[in-house]
């Protein structure tokens, strides 16, 4: 299992590494990143996942047996070398793929790496309040500008009430989460002080 790929040939003969379900590989044709063999009992074939798609393969590495090299290779340090020097350093690491946007001023310290998708999350969040916010606003104008009625008036103050007090506590555990990682900053022990 451990073992890399290795081919050799000693009178016609050729020794191909076998897979199993639960093996770890590499497939540089693919992705960059290491997949964990599946049995696919739909296909009776081995396979793995990636991005919503699934690749298959037989268990000699091989996508069918007129391929003349395998497309798997176990996960392993010779093997990720050996495609590295192939490939070159994008088959390394997920993180060499990793893209960071540095935003950060000169005299900055301390940098907190957070995730695009996190980061949408929040500012979604944001606009959404805003948006809740703006809208209490406007009732609020009808109401003083007496353009609804009382009985109105009393219902979509309760609709605001609730919208209002779910808009805080998701804002606050947005807010909870953002502190919980200053605090592992010097701006975190400052106010701890």
């Amino acid at each position: 299992m451990g073992k890399s790929i290795s081919t050799t040939s000693n009178a016609n003969t050729t020794t191909l590494a076998t897979f199993s379900k639960g093996n770890n590989v590499l497939c540089p044709s693919v992705g960059d990143l290491v997949y964990k063999l599946i049995y696919d009992k739909e296909y009776d074939c081995l396979g793995f996942i990636t991005n919503g798609q699934t690749y298959h393969y037989r268990s000699d590495g091989k996508v069918s047996r007129d391929d003349k090299a395998p497309s798997l290779f176990h996960d392993t340090q010779a093997n990720r070398q050996a495609i590295n020097t192939l490939y070159g350093s994008a088959h390394t690491t997920q993180s060499s793929q990793r893209k960071v946007i540095d935003l950060t001023s000169q005299d900055d310290d301390e940098a907190i790496l957070i995730s695009a998708f996190d980061l949408r999350d929040i500012a979604c969040d944001i606009d959404n309040a805003a948006t809740v916010i703006s809208d209490i606003g406007k009732l609020l104008g009808l109401i003083h500008y007496e353009k609804i009625d009382a009985h109105t008036a009393i219902s979509m103050a309760r609709l605001t009430h609730d919208t209002a007090e779910t808009w805080t506590n998701l804002l606050q555990a947005q807010l909870d989460s953002i502190n919980d990682t200053l605090a592992m900053t010097a701006y975190g022990k400052e106010g701890a002080q």
